[in-house]
């Protein structure tokens, strides 16, 4: 019996136990008409958490996830620099993350974004010049990490680089102590964009980043296998099981259900190709992977897919996630929707049946600290996940998708 199999035994025990205390100690139960719950909504506010459906697919729920969910935004010296170079740009840089535990903790998110370098030798991207400029002081005294090998976390070198998390393994570790302390959350995917370009900033003496090969993509996959399980993991292999290709599994709605994949996580690969020939390169046909790659339909690979826009393209959202693939799309652009407080994009979003939709402004508070607007992105009842509006059966109860503890 696994880890996590074992934690959720010992929990439904002290369940069970604190229910029959409970039972003993009460004088009437209440009103069975006031614990009557008569909306989904309602339901997640229920004095009795309803039971868990574990019969419900992965590819049958939607969540909110969070846009480059790593990002700090720059303190004042930088960033008035930054201004100097491109007032635009650095107008979209703004925003900021709490920790990824507080994301998928308390704003219930449960799917995430790392843009990750490679850094094989250390302290690749240790010395940002605009903090140079900015006259801020040496970086590695700030974040001891940034000298070391290992795979770096940020959105830009030397420009934009503040980051809740400095690097892969010290993200997982944050995320796996948080799931083992909450083992029946529904799966959490984890989108990687490898980041290996120079940057759109006139910066002399920019760091040239290390180039994402498949012997640097490989390395990739062991940092993650270094701090989860493989029973943390939803894997291609574990989805392709019997089938003749990923697609065909996908297309055979063969995603797990929840009941096998409660605490788990799963890596999604955002960039397209030439990305996705070199990770087939060190991973041929995903044997021994850990990431889905972003294939097209039709490639024996695909199995996600990331469209941006659920306006233009929200039909075709929903008629892929009916074939069974999963989708990730956005609810809103940094200093957009957050700074008008624009619905369209979001509403459009959640209604299209992906299974994840990004955002820079996620719930409770959305963008009122930032931006002092009501916009936010949540579900509702503000609920970790639910019943997709797609690909869920007939009466899925968006309660019982992942109970409120």
């Amino acid at each position: 019996m696994g880890n996590r199999a074992e934690r959720r035994i010992g929990l439904l025990g002290a369940a069970l136990v604190l229910a029959a205390a409970l039972a003993a100690c009460s004088s009437d139960g209440g009103s069975d008409a006031a614990r009557t719950t008569t909306t989904k909504a309602s339901a997640a506010t229920s004095t009795t958490a309803p039971k868990a459906d574990d019969d419900l697919r992965l590819d049958q729920i939607q969540a909110i996830g969070t846009h480059n969910s790593f990002h700090v935004a720059a303190p004042k010296a930088e960033h008035d620099l930054l201004v100097a170079l491109n007032p635009g740009e650095a107008a979209t840089r703004t925003y900021s993350h709490p920790a990824l535990a507080t994301q998928v903790g308390e704003e219930r998110v449960r799917q995430l974004e790392l843009d990750v370098f490679a850094d094989s030798r250390g302290g690749l991207y240790a010395t940002p010049k605009l903090r140079e400029q900015a006259g801020l002081g040496p970086y590695v005294d700030e974040v001891p990490e940034m000298a070391e090998p290992g795979t770096k976390v940020l959105h830009e070198q030397d420009v934009d680089y503040h980051s809740a998390c400095p690097s892969v393994v010290t993200c997982l570790t944050e995320l796996k102590a948080w799931s083992d302390d909450h083992p029946d959350h529904v799966p959490v995917a984890v989108n990687i964009q490898f980041k290996d370009g120079p940057l759109i900033f006139n910066v002399p003496g920019q760091a040239r980043p290390e180039k994402w090969t498949a012997a640097a993509m490989a390395v990739l996959d062991r940092e993650i296998r270094s701090v989860l399980d493989p029973d943390d993991l939803i894997t291609p292999e574990d989805v392709q099981g019997d089938h003749a290709t990923l697609e065909a599994a996908v297309l055979d709605h063969a995603w797990p259900t929840l009941g096998e994949s409660r605490g788990k996580f799963l890596f999604l690969m955002v960039n397209g190709e030439p990305y996705r020939s070199s990770y087939l390169k060190a991973f041929p046909d995903l044997s021994g992977a850990v990431l889905f790659t972003n294939a097209d339909p039709g490639q024996p690979d695909a199995s996600y897919v990331g469209i941006d826009d659920p306006v233009a393209d929200g039909d075709e959202i929903a008629d892929l996630v009916a074939k069974g693939y999963l989708v990730r799309t956005r609810a809103d652009e940094p200093n957009e929707q957050g700074r008008t407080g624009d619905t369209t994009v979001r509403d459009a979003a959640l209604a299209s049946g992906a299974q994840w939709v990004s955002t820079d402004y996620p719930g409770p508070d959305g963008a009122k600290p930032s931006m002092g607007t009501d916009y936010t992105v949540e579900l509702p009842g503000f609920r970790a996940a639910r019943c997709n509006p797609v690909t869920a059966p007939k009466g899925c109860d968006d309660a019982a998708v992942e109970p409120a503890s």
